[in-house]
């Protein structure tokens, strides 16, 4: 039997499968729950106080609106949304998170970024991060004593209620009590764009509340920006760095009053919201608020930066240099983005910039993605497949403009008579246009000052493709003897069998002008963000050794879990929901350390 379709017990959550894992059961059972803490005895909303949502529809009609008008008000209106002004009023703490209260002991930390999306990838990364420890590649990894999250904790906006079904509940759940031995661990979170959709509001309830918890974890920023100082001289600082903003005031008085606690050879983790070094190949500028940072507020103190880790793009890959190492980490639950586009060596900062007569320019090479470059390819031709069947409604919207353009064709045709042509008829110049307009619109990147005249072309020839297709299929369309028929039977049978038909290859030649476009670096996000792939994960366990040694392990989760059964006479402190297979864990590359 097919083990992808055993039979499911009763509450059980069905998704898709997962693979087997070395995860390690707790050693020590906790006594019964009490009966003001019970445990789901099965998977339903009702049951675990929050909805298992489906992984983002990205090219949904209706999520692409409203997707465009938050991008143009947080363009219009971010200046004046931004609350990192009024965080001055907060609390203002840099955190110590040292193992013992001394430099002699030892640090496990976890990184993960870019999570709230679907609840079967979201959940499978929690349910990792969650366990007391994982054997991977023969080595046994202790759980992170802090969690630190890169940013996107939710997808696609930052409402209460998509924080609850999609970020809090998965994370409470995969942790709902804390830990047996009672060194409960800490979250601290960055936000990302995503977040930042409603004014950071939902996130500032959320996390900055200076003493609250999440489940099993505990929680303890006041601000969006956050300071950490671990054993053994090393630092991590997290900086919120978010719309094309400059950092402000307030967050930059934090971290030069939390820098004032460096000193000459000290080690700095630098967490920007999203990696600029990669971003500088399109946008010369984007590094500069990063370099300003690290030339005001570290180097004057005699510190070094010897790591930068980020999430944003949704894959692991990772830029080396003898003093610094460039690390993007995304994989914590969102749609894979591919790595087969990122460039072999990198200049950080570019020499092009603004700010290269103050920062040297030093050559970065790429050392390790996750997936690799061949893999990655081979995903991105999967769009054909992948992109009608996970956005129905955009191939419905696509048949819906061709059937549109058909009654405009057939109407100049004088092919329409009867009360069907005052219905039907629209001019055909009117629908080329609104085609060309939308195929040039979907090639413009979201930044005026990135806009090349590949992305004019190449949206051009997808539109003029289209209006092909369209002409092609009122062809065939005509050869049928559907004319003879009483009105309204023409138009009903074109809705039922022209619309789906022609949207569907319309999808199709959308697929194709995504493959196509991606070559020249022109919507690679959306040839990715089409297909919603949910496995190929990752996030990072850190391990700060007696020594002072940083060792980096990028763990991957090649294949998230699909089924899923409530857990509801395990001990308090275990996952409510646990995998039908164990989840397969690996090292994306060989541990980085850094001495």
């Amino acid at each position: 039997m097919d083990p992808d379709k055993t039979p499911r017990a009763p509450g059980e959550l069905t998704a898709d499968p997962g693979d087997p894992s070395p995860i390690e059961p707790e050693l020590a059972p906790l006594p019964p729950v009490d009966d003001a803490h019970p445990r789901p005895t099965s998977i339903r909303p009702e049951q675990l106080g929050f909805t298992p949502r489906r992984g983002v529809p990205w090219l949904s009609p209706v999520l692409l609106a409203g997707t465009a008008v938050r991008v143009v008000m947080a363009g219009l209106f971010g200046a004046y949304l931004d609350k990192r002004e009024l965080q001055n009023a907060l609390q203002s703490t840099c955190f110590d998170e040292h193992a013992d209260g001394t430099d002699d002991g030892e640090l496990w930390l976890d990184y993960v970024a870019d999570l709230g999306d679907g609840f079967n990838a979201t959940y499978s990364v929690a349910y990792l991060l969650a366990q007391p420890r994982l054997t991977v590649d023969g080595e046994e990894l202790p759980r992170g004593r802090v969690l630190v999250m890169g940013g996107d904790q939710v997808y696609p906006t930052a409402s209460w209620q998509q924080y609850e079904d999609r970020f809090k509940g998965p994370y409470e759940a995969a942790l709902p009590r804390p830990p047996l031995d009672g060194d409960r661990p800490t979250m601290y979170a960055l936000p990302g764009n995503h977040d930042w959709y409603d004014g950071l509001t939902a996130f500032l309830r959320l996390f900055a509340r200076g003493q609250g918890e999440m489940g099993g974890w505990r929680t303890r920023q006041t601000r969006s920006y956050f300071a950490i100082e671990l054993p053994h001289r090393w630092w991590l600082f997290a900086i919120d760095a978010q719309l094309d903003a400059y950092i402000d005031d307030p967050q930059l008085r934090y971290f030069r009053q939390a820098a004032e606690g460096l000193r000459p050879g000290d080690r700095v983790i630098l967490c920007p919201p999203n990696p600029t070094w990669v971003e500088a190949t399109r946008d010369r500028q984007a590094y500069d608020t990063v370099d300003y940072f690290i030339r005001t507020v570290i180097a004057p103190t005699g510190a070094q930066v010897r790591v930068m880790l980020s999430g944003d793009l949704h894959h692991y890959a990772r830029y080396s240099h003898a003093d610094r190492e460039l690390i993007t980490c995304g994989g914590g639950g969102a749609y894979l983005y591919g790595t087969h586009r990122l460039p072999e060596r990198l200049d950080v900062p570019p020499k092009a910039t603004i700010v290269r007569k103050k920062s040297a320019s030093e050559e970065y090479r790429l050392a390790a993605t996750y997936p690799s470059k061949s893999r990655s390819r081979w995903l991105a031709a999967g769009v054909f497949g992948r992109l009608p069947w996970r956005n129905p409604g955009f191939a419905g919207l696509l048949g819906t403009v061709q059937l549109l353009l058909m009654f405009a064709l057939a109407g100049a045709a004088q092919r329409l008579t009867g009360p069907e042509r005052h219905l039907f008829t629209v001019p055909v110049a009117v629908m080329a246009l609104v085609i060309l307009g939308a195929a040039i619109g979907f090639s413009m990147p979201a930044t005026a000052g990135t806009r090349r005249w590949k992305h004019w072309g190449l949206g051009a020839l997808h539109g003029a493709v289209q209006i092909g297709l369209g002409a092609l299929g009122t062809w065939a369309w005509s050869q049928l003897p559907v004319d003879d028929l009483p009105w309204p039977y023409p138009a009903i049978l074109a809705v039922l069998i022209y619309l789906p038909i022609l949207g569907l290859l319309a999808s199709q030649v959308v697929a194709a002008y995504l493959l196509v476009a991606s070559l020249f670096d022109v919507n690679f996000n959306e040839l990715f963000a089409a297909q919603g792939i949910v496995d190929h994960k990752s996030f990072l366990r850190l391990h700060l050794d007696r020594d002072g040694t940083l060792t980096i392990y990028p763990i991957a989760v090649d294949r998230v879990g699909r089924r899923w059964s409530a857990a509801p006479d395990a001990p308090a402190h275990r996952p409510w929901i646990e995998p039908t297979r164990p989840l397969t864990v690996r090292l994306a590359e060989e541990p980085i350390r850094l001495s």
